[in-house]
């Protein structure tokens, strides 16, 4: 089946936009797919918080390039709460697996300031090696990338918005690969957090999410609820921020920032959770809807709000999260098989 360009009538305008298509029906063990990274090996690896139904372990899932799907390990629980919710997932030079685990996410009061940062060690056959809680006692981690021998992450949420009309701020850390049992206090005065970002929309109150460098080595960082998308210069040896800048925004073409992953021309590809599309930003900060879909159940290859874009073996994968309602959101609800789409990449 080949993907295809339909033009999409929008505000209009004709616009043309790709139509996806499925990737994969997930097995009944996952219901919530999110973030991807790429082995060693040339396997697709998925980390699936599996939010939708708390009775399914948090686990990271392995697809090679025959489309063959397995588990590769449940993910270990926090010793106080008994559960592990992953969504960003990074992997280093030793393929050892670095996981947001975003206990919080279901704003479970039992689960607040419980997220951590894990790094795992686990063989091809999914037995867990060894383990280690790099940080603790978070809010609200989110993605995860690494450069040099620094991993940095996204915070969705530092400080809430208050009643006297304060903003919520949600941050970037920096931690050193070799930290471990870092104690987070949650405040703007950490001293592991690099940068902080102020959410402005009272009606999409989500701080950062997505996280990706570059191939010069920058890192462009995703404020979900204002649709921005900022630009961050750092040292790498020495892990300093040098420079921060707003590299692009179009409300009307992308109304939020999840997942975004830059191909080999430079196109910066962003998933826009709340309106199921994907965007993409050329290199010179052109913003353009690059594709769309209504709300489905994501069977026919639907972007059924997606988490997260990846380039694999020349196509573009998106993650289908499927979950968040809202005035805000295409999507309305939940449903089984979980699902993976695919687009094709820019000319």
């Amino acid at each position: 089946m080949t993907t295809i360009s339909l033009p999409i009538t929008l505000e209009g305008a004709d616009i043309i936009m790709k139509q996806s298509e499925l990737f994969a029906i997930l097995p009944d063990y996952v219901c919530t797919p999110d973030s991807m990274e790429i082995g060693k090996n040339g396997d697709l690896i998925v980390s699936c918080p599996n939010y939708a139904d708390v009775s399914l372990p948090g686990c990271v899932i392995r697809i090679d390039k025959a489309g063959n799907i397995r588990k590769w390990f449940d993910v270990p629980v926090h010793p106080e709460t008994g559960c592990a919710r992953n969504m960003g997932i990074a992997l280093d030079d030793d393929e050892n697996v670095y996981l947001c685990d975003n206990q919080g996410w279901s704003g479970a009061p039992e689960l607040q300031y419980k997220g951590r940062i894990l790094k795992i060690k686990a063989d091809e056959n999914g037995n867990i090696l060894d383990w280690v809680t790099v940080a603790k006692n978070m809010e609200h981690p989110n993605g995860i990338r690494i450069l040099g021998g620094y991993m940095y992450v996204t915070q969705s949420l530092l400080t809430p918005a208050t009643a006297s009309g304060e903003n919520l701020l949600s941050c970037v850390y920096q931690f050193g690969l070799d930290e471990t049992d870092v104690d987070i206090d949650n405040t703007a005065e950490d001293p592991h957090i690099l940068s902080i970002f102020e959410t402005k929309d009272p009606n999409c109150q989500y701080g950062v999410d997505g996280i990706v460098f570059d191939q010069e080595e920058r890192l462009y960082i995703g404020n979900f609820g204002d649709g921005e998308v900022w630009r961050l210069t750092i040292d790498k040896a020495l892990g300093a921020l040098l420079g921060k800048e707003l590299f692009a925004v179009d409300h009307e073409n992308l109304q939020s920032t999840d997942g975004m992953i830059f191909d080999n021309r430079g196109n910066l590809y962003i998933a826009d959770f709340s309106a199921n599309a994907v965007g993409r930003i050329t290199p010179d900060g052109i913003v353009e809807r690059y594709a769309a879909s209504p709300d489905s159940d994501g069977l026919r290859g639907e972007l059924n709000q997606p988490g997260e874009p990846i380039v694999w073996e020349g196509k573009l994968i998106c993650s289908c999260f499927d979950l968040v309602t809202g005035p805000d959101k295409v999507n309305s609800g939940h449903s089984m098989p979980a699902t993976l789409a695919q687009l094709e990449l820019a000319d």
